[in-house]
C-alpha cells in the first residue's frame, strides 16, 4: 500500500463513529547525545516560555525521527498490531498513545479510558505487599476505592498468587509481578488496552488465560493496540495492523497483507547483500581451484522450481530441487552427497540429508555432471539459511566440499502468519452421526 492509499484509508477511518483512538500526524524526534539533548530541552523550555516555537518539522544536530507522520484510527472493538523491526517507533507510538510522552507535531484523540500493559508490574512498589500495590496501581488507572474492592478477588484469583498476596512485591518472582501488573490491568474495564510484548513473559499456562481473558474483552468491545515481535502473536489476536519502519508506516490495513509485506522486507531485504547482484541461492566458485584429491571439484550450486528453471527465491511450501555442478577428472564409483541447512537466526541445524543414507550413489565418468536433490514441498519457513555440503567417495573419502551456501526461502502467497517449518495440509469436515 503507498502513501496515498495509506492517508485515503486513514481519512476513511477517521470518519467512522465508532473511532475510540484518533493519531493524527504524530511525529517524535530524539537525540543521540545526552549533552546535546539536554541543552535542546533547555532550550526548548526557554522557547515556550518567552512564546518562541521553533520549526518543530526540522532535526537539528545529532536528532533523529523516533516517529514521523504517523497516522491511523482505531474502532470500538478492533484489535490493531504494531509491527516493525527494532527501532522502528512501536513502543514510542504507545508512550504517546499513553500519555507518557508528548509529540513534537501531530496530535491524538482519545474516546475512553486507556489501560497500558508496555512493562508488567512497572509501576509497583517493591516494599509494599501484593495487597497494597493492587489498590495503589488500579487507583492510579482510574478506579475508585469502591470499585477496586469489588474487583479484588478477581485480580487475586487470576493473578493466582493468593499465599503470596500479602508479602512484599520485592520478594515476588518476575512471573509472579508480571501476572498480578496483566490482571490489574484487565480488570479496570478499559476502553483501549495497550499492550507492548506482555505476552512473551510467564509460563505457557499463563499466556494462554491472558488469550482467553483478551478475547472476552473483544467481546465486550474494548480496543487493542498490540505490539510483538510474533507474526503468530498479531495474526492470532488482531485483525488489522500497522507495519512502522524507522519512523514511518510502511503499510497499514489486514493483518495477513501488512505481515506478509513487513516478512518480505525482514527475510529478502539486504540483510547480507546478496539481492544487490541478485546472487541469493546461487553459487559459483570464484576461481579455478584443483580438486582435493584430484578426482572432482564443485563448481556451482542453485535451485531450480518446479518449472525447471533456475530460481534466486525457493518458495515454502513448493516443489524446488537443489544442483550441484561438477567436474570430474576420471572414472568414480559410490559417490555421495550430503548436506546440512542451519538458520542464520540462532544458528540452529534443522534438516541433515545424505544421499548414501538413502542408500543412493552415483557412478560418474569424466566431464561436467549435475547432482540433484528434489523436494516436492520445501519444508523450510520464511527465512534466511546457511547450507553446508560435501561429495564423498565410498561415504568417508572427501572429495569437495562447499562450506558457506547461503539462501533466502520465500513465503508462498497463498500463506498466512509465520512457521518455523511449512508443513504441506489439507482441511475437511464430516459428518459422522446425526443429533
Amino acid at each position: 500500500m503507498n502513501d496515498q492509499m495509506i492517508k485515503q484509508e486513514i481519512l476513511t477511518n477517521s470518519q467512522d463513529k465508532d473511532i475510540v483512538l484518533s493519531v493524527k500526524g504524530v511525529s517524535k524526534k530524539f537525540c543521540r547525545s545526552l549533552k546535546r539533548s539536554l541543552f535542546y530541552g533547555v532550550q526548548d523550555i526557554g522557547s515556550e516560555l518567552m512564546g518562541i516555537r521553533g520549526e518543530l518539522n526540522e532535526l537539528r544536530p545529532q536528532e533523529f525521527w523516533a516517529l514521523n507522520d504517523v497516522s491511523f484510527a482505531l474502532r470500538r472493538g478492533e484489535a490493531l498490531g504494531l509491527v516493525g523491526p527494532n527501532g522502528s517507533g512501536k513502543t514510542t507510538m504507545m508512550r504517546i498513545i499513553a500519555g507518557l510522552i508528548k509529540p513534537d507535531t501531530g496530535y491524538v484523540e482519545v474516546q475512553g479510558t486507556i489501560a497500558p500493559l508496555i512493562a508488567l508490574g512497572a509501576g509497583f512498589n517493591p516494599i509494599l505487599t501484593g495487597r497494597e500495590n493492587i489498590y495503589a496501581n488500579m487507583s492510579i488507572l482510574g478506579l475508585s476505592k469502591k470499585e477496586i474492592q469489588e474487583r479484588y478477588d478477581e485480580v487475586v484469583d487470576f493473578a493466582e498468587i493468593e499465599d503470596a498476596i500479602d508479602a512484599p512485591v520485592q520478594s515476588y518472582s518476575s512471573g509472579m509481578a508480571a501476572r498480578l501488573g496483566f490482571a490489574c490491568a484487565i480488570h479496570t474495564s478499559p476502553d483501549i488496552l495497550l499492550i507492548d510484548e506482555v505476552l512473551a513473559v510467564g509460563d505457557a499456562k499463563f499466556r494462554a488465560k491472558c488469550q482467553r481473558k483478551l478475547h472476552e474483552l473483544r467481546q465486550k468491545s474494548t480496543s487493542f493496540i498490540m505490539v510483538s515481535h510474533s507474526s503468530h502473536s498479531i495474526s492470532t489476536v488482531c485483525q488489522s495492523a500497522i507495519y512502522l519502519k524507522l519512523g514511518k508506516v510502511i503499510s497499514y490495513g489486514q493483518t495477513v497483507d501488512v505481515l506478509n509485506q513487513y516478512e518480505e522486507d525482514l527475510f529478502l531485504g539486504d540483510n547480507l547483500d546478496f539481492r544487490s547482484n541478485n546472487q541469493m541461492s546461487f553459487w559459483t566458485k570464484q576461481e579455478p581451484l584443483e580438486a582435493l584429491n584430484q578426482e572432482l571439484n564443485i563448481t556451482s550450486i542453485f535451485f531450480r522450481d518446479n518449472q525447471k528453471q533456475i530460481t534466486y527465491l525457493p518458495v515454502s511450501g513448493e516443489s524446488v530441487s537443489l544442483v550441484v555442478t561438477c567436474n570430474v577428472y576420471k572414472d568414480i564409483k559410490k559417490i555421495s552427497l550430503n548436506l546440512e541447512i542451519i538458520a542464520l537466526e540462532d544458528s540452529e541445524r534443522l534438516i541433515v540429508m545424505s544421499s548414501w543414507d538413502d542408500d543412493v550413489y552415483f557412478n560418474l565418468s569424466p566431464g561436467t555432471h549435475e547432482i540433484q536433490v528434489t523436494m516436492p514441498c520445501l519444508s523450510l519457513g520464511t527465512g534466511l539459511y546457511l547450507m553446508k555440503l560435501a561429495i564423498r567417495h565410498d561415504k568417508l573419502a572427501l572429495l569437495d566440499r562447499v562450506d558457506s551456501f547461503y539462501f533466502t526461502v520465500k513465503k508462498s502467497i497463498c500463506q498466512s502468519g509465520n512457521s518455523r517449518v511449512y508443513q504441506c495440509h489439507s482441511w475437511e469436515s464430516n459428518l459422522i452421526a446425526n443429533p
